[in-house]
């Protein structure tokens, strides 16, 4: 599932001559920018309003960030599933379910 979603938008972008704009800096940028954007759907309202307001804003903001990291995980040959299995390895060891259960501190707080 994972590989035909990365081929798809690597089409896409390939159909389109983009390759030349994605380079990690400016994909990691694009990121931050989308990033922005859905924050921007919970500005000023508590997260029930801005979902029943704006759910497709927030969808469609969702995707391109995730679109944008794909990308970025692709063209650094980096196996997203493995680097997120690796993280939650690690968040494991910081946040113990005994120590982290029901909190929300960070890390070194708990």
């Amino acid at each position: 599932m994972m590989k035909e979603l990365i081929n798809n938008i690597l089409e896409f972008r390939k159909e389109r001559d983009w390759e030349k704009f994605h380079n990690p800096k400016d994909l990691a940028i694009s990121i931050s920018l989308e990033a922005s954007e859905l924050l921007e759907n919970f500005q000023w309202k508590d997260s029930e309003q801005s979902i029943e307001k704006n759910f497709l804003n927030i969808k469609e903001e969702l995707a391109d960030i995730l679109i944008y990291a794909l990308y970025l995980s692709h063209d650094l040959n980096i196996d997203i599933k493995e680097a997120i299995l690796e993280k939650l390895e690690k968040n494991q060891q910081k946040y113990p379910v005994e120590k982290a259960y029901g909190s929300n501190k960070k890390y070194n707080e708990l």
